[in-house]
């Protein structure tokens, strides 16, 4: 288990509020990670991919970095933009 980890359990054992809000915050910032690094793997800045969606550069660093209450419709417009697919599991 990496030092990350462990102090992440750690903390989740100790601060009910820590444990309580990480995983969501955790899965909303992976979002964004994920479509950052697809937008990078395409090629693209961040204006470019805008000027593709018809929206402002600050839209999409928006995305990237605080991808909460991204709607389906947005992120599959995204997913087309770079030439992607959208998929989307319940594990």
């Amino acid at each position: 288990m990496s030092d990350l980890k462990k102090y992440i359990a750690d903390r989740k054992k100790k601060d009910a509020s820590f444990a309580e809000g990480f995983d969501e915050g955790y899965e909303q910032f992976k979002v964004g990670v994920m479509l950052r690094q697809a937008r990078e793997e395409a090629g693209l800045t961040q204006e470019e991919l805008a000027r593709r969606l018809k929206t402002q550069k600050t839209a999409i660093s928006r995305i990237e970095n605080h991808a909460e209450d991204i709607k389906l419709s947005t992120l599959e417009r995204v997913a087309s933009a770079l030439g992607k697919k959208l998929e989307v599991r319940i594990a």
